[in-house]
């Protein structure tokens, strides 16, 4: 399906109905080459108007799937057609039910011994169909890279999902892109221990009100100083409708 790919605040967003999910990803998936699917935040999108090797990662995604009520509120703010706002596990299930239904791979990477292991015996219960070519740990030793890149090339995963301890978060594909030939790569930190029910997902409702944001407090007090760089976001968004108001009465 063609993707409507907008920009909010210099930053590229993909508007992708959920019913347009499995069509996506079967479409990403024929392609030549690796692609790389980004869950963006409004902080992911902030960073990512700065020049740094994040903003290129995101300029470089195939898929960019805004996660915070803010990118939508921006979206609709500037006049463009309202994107779809995912919740990143429920994304994730959805998309391995899809990867089982096709006979599909996938390779896990992050997390210690004892949760990645336990996460894969879980992931294997849940979709039997779903092959399990292999899985690494987060924070592994720096010698252990290739050995880890040659195993996911050689396995060719229809997905390697990404999770805590991997370095470089989401660049971790895109600085190693030219390494591999094929698959989807999708970086969630809490994938693997959610699936190892060491952590439990935060629930739709609570999603749904943007609670994920008073959790984030919870574990970090210091993130309330991000109030500041969200009345940035709104600046730059009030610059930026401003400008396209000009554009259209010159038309």
């Amino acid at each position: 399906m063609a993707l409507e790919r907008i920009e909010v605040a210099g930053v590229p967003i993909d508007i992708l109905p959920p019913d347009g999910l499995e069509s996506a990803l079967v479409e990403l998936l024929s392609k030549d080459g690796p692609k790389q699917i980004i869950f963006l935040s409004i902080w992911g999108l902030l960073k990512a108007r700065k020049k740094s090797e994040y903003a290129n990662c995101v300029k470089n995604a195939d898929l960019i799937i805004p996660v915070s009520k803010s990118i939508l509120k921006g979206a609709s703010f500037l006049g463009y057609t309202k994107p779809y706002r995912y919740e990143p596990f429920d994304t994730v299930i959805s998309i391995l039910t899809i990867l089982e239904k096709y006979g599909k791979s996938l390779y896990l990477l992050g997390g210690t011994k004892k949760t990645i292991l336990r996460a894969e015996r879980n992931v294997h219960i849940t979709y039997p169909g779903l092959q399990i070519v292999g899985r690494y740990i987060g924070h592994y030793h720096k010698r252990m890279e290739q050995d880890i890149v040659s195993a996911i090339y050689k396995s060719s995963p229809a997905l390697v999902l990404l999770s805590d301890g991997v370095i470089g978060r989401d660049c971790w594909f895109s600085v190693r892109r030219e390494k591999f030939r094929s698959g989807l790569f999708l970086y969630y930190k809490d994938a693997v221990s959610i699936f190892a029910k060491k952590k439990k997902h935060i629930s739709k409702a609570s999603f749904d009100r943007g609670g994920e944001l008073y959790d984030e407090l919870f574990h970090n007090p210091l993130k309330i100083f991000r109030f500041f760089s969200y009345l940035f976001y709104w600046c730059i968004l009030l610059r930026e409708r401003s400008e396209i108001r000009k554009q259209k009465s010159n038309e």
